[in-house]
């Protein structure tokens, strides 16, 4: 089927009711967090931390938060993705839509239909889900569509300025993350591992669609990193390092943070068993030229599927007496890393979950220290490996009061094993590997919510989550409260002291989003996307929850 792209845009303002302000300077967008009735950045900010200092709501009231609007998003696929507001209006996007909504009402302002190619199926089995948020600046809107294209969509009305395509989906592509502004330029990133793709990012003027540049995160023969390939071989090729989360960025330093996927295949003797750069790593890059200017490599010869696509929050510690410009990921491999954000070394990782894989990080060399499980996996074993991911695809929040991270994680091996040598062929399924779903007995431990020092690693509270894991991200605020989701559906504050679940709300599906909070007319709301989507939730929640999007804002009832 030929794509087709719609760009009527459905809905039009009723009578003033809502006012569409249009100024989204690379200024605002840097403050973002300085203003509290606008959110016009993912995590609350460039540097991803999904913190809010906003205070009215706390753990004294926070019985009386109650719904104040909901209304349905059209989508049955999945809602991954937070809200973005702005003057009022809140921006949201899924598979199959875009959407501005008004915050005071929860009324339609208007909805763009994303219309993509249904072949693109092949190598997105789990629909066209959206991890991002709808990204703002000088009066677009811009967001991804699961076949690769780039939209910039005109804030006020809806309707389509550009669309860039920017990958092949019978290749392996797809995309599902957000683009970020920074310096100027509208950098996107890619998905399609497991399906013999090379990652990349791309810059893109915002008014025209014009592509800047691109940066391969797998180089070519001959190119910085190919050392850790094998010579006189075409494994780069399709070498993985997908970048299918988004990026942070340090405006001072001018330098953008971006995670990358696993290698390609998991099976690591097409690769010569070497480190497979720049896979599985953060990169930093100057947004205006996509120049790299450092990398960390968190699991070098990833044959774990353990990526390092998680976002890069960005706090400035005091490290042995000394102010240190850090950024932290709780990566997926299981250990939360700290690291300096002006050259890339490593300062600290502690497992934040249970790790059989390796038994610490080096500090000297960066490296993780191996257990037995790499040679078994080599010899053709099956290996239950922990963790299966440290926590889902999904934003830790930071508090730069406590210095605490705070994450959703996970407790679930990865069971696999080598499969039969094939070819690698472009854009087909070649993970390498043999994998079976692990069986969790009834009211077994399958994650928790975390609070930890990543400096440090000592935990102060890890509530337990039987049955199902979460997939829902995380957001702290000055007033004392954490705020997340479970698979089952419902949303939860909890004591930032204690871990204690205060308050909890069910929504009509499963939480898999991050929440965001802001003030509008001077009184503090909380907004919640709710819809089962995403592979892993539907795995474990899709028996016991409805599918269907909706979005759901919160206040404090009056006395």
């Amino acid at each position: 089927m030929a794509r087709i792209l719609l760009s009527l845009a459905i809905g039009v303002m009723a009578g003033g009711w809502c006012e569409l302000g249009m100024a989204q300077t690379m200024d605002e967008l840097i403050n973002d967090g300085k203003d509290p009735a606008n959110v016009v950045t993912q995590s609350l900010g460039f540097d991803r931390r999904n913190y809010s200092p906003l205070t009215e709501i706390n753990p004294s009231n926070i019985k009386r938060l109650v719904p104040i609007w909901s209304t349905s998003l059209m989508n049955e696929i999945g809602e991954l993705g937070a809200p973005t507001v702005h003057n009022g209006v809140m921006y949201i996007v899924n598979g199959k839509w875009t959407f501005a909504i008004d915050v005071a009402t929860g009324r339609q302002v208007w909805r763009s239909p994303i219309s993509f190619d249904e072949g693109v199926y092949k190598v997105a089995p789990f629909g066209a889900i959206n991890r991002g948020a709808a990204t703002l600046y000088n009066g677009k809107v811009y967001r991804v569509t699961i076949d690769n294209h780039l939209l910039a969509i005109d804030q006020k009305t809806g309707k389509v300025v550009w669309d860039q395509v920017f990958a092949d989906f019978r290749e392996g592509y797809t995309a599902t993350g957000a683009p970020i502004v920074a310096g100027g330029v509208v950098i996107s990133g890619v998905a399609g591992g497991e399906f013999t793709t090379r990652g990349f990012l791309d810059g893109w003027d915002p008014e025209t669609g014009q592509k800047l540049w691109r940066r391969y995160t797998v180089p070519a023969p001959g190119e910085p990193g190919s050392e850790t390939w094998p010579k006189n071989s075409d494994a780069w090729k399709w070498g993985g390092g997908a970048t299918w989360r988004s990026g942070s960025y340090d405006p001072e330093l001018d330098l953008v943070y971006w995670g990358t996927g696993n290698a390609e295949p998991y099976d690591p003797r097409p690769r010569g068993h070497l480190d497979s750069l720049y896979t599985s790593s953060v990169i930093a890059i100057r947004p205006k030229t996509g120049e790299t200017v450092c990398h960390y490599q968190y699991t070098p010869n990833d044959v774990y599927d353990v990526d390092g696509t998680d976002e890069l929050v960005l706090a400035d510690l005091t490290i042995g007496g000394k102010p240190r410009k850090t950024m932290i990921q709780a990566n997926k491999n299981g250990f939360v890393y700290v690291l300096d954000r002006t050259n890339c070394s490593l300062i600290a990782a502690h497992p934040f979950t249970r790790v059989n894989w390796a038994s610490r990080i080096d500090l000297e060399s960066g490296r993780p220290v191996l257990t037995e499980l790499y040679e078994k996996f080599l010899s053709g074993q099956e290996v239950e490996i922990y963790p299966q991911r440290g926590t889902n695809a999904v934003p830790i929040a930071f508090n730069p009061s406590t210095g605490l991270v705070y994450a959703t994680t996970w407790n679930v091996p990865r069971i696999q094993k080598l499969a039969p040598p094939k070819p690698q062929v472009i854009g087909t399924n070649s993970t390498g590997v043999v994998g079976r779903q692990p069986v969790l007995k009834p009211g077994e431990i399958a994650g928790h919510f975390l609070a930890i020092n990543p400096l440090t690693g000592q935990k102060k509270w890890e509530i337990p989550l039987p049955d199902m894991p979460s997939s829902a991200g995380m957001l702290v605020t000055g007033g004392g409260l954490v705020f997340t989701g479970k698979l089952t559906g419902e949303f939860v504050a909890l004591d930032e002291a204690t871990g204690q679940t205060l308050w909890q709300f069910k929504t009509g599906s499963s939480v898999n989003s991050t929440a965001i909070t802001y003030t509008h007319n001077g009184r503090q709301y909380v907004t919640i996307v709710s819809g089962l989507g995403g592979s892993l939730a539907r795995r474990y929640a899709a028996r016991d929850v409805p599918a269907g999007g909706s979005v759901w804002t919160f206040a404090l009832m009056a006395n």
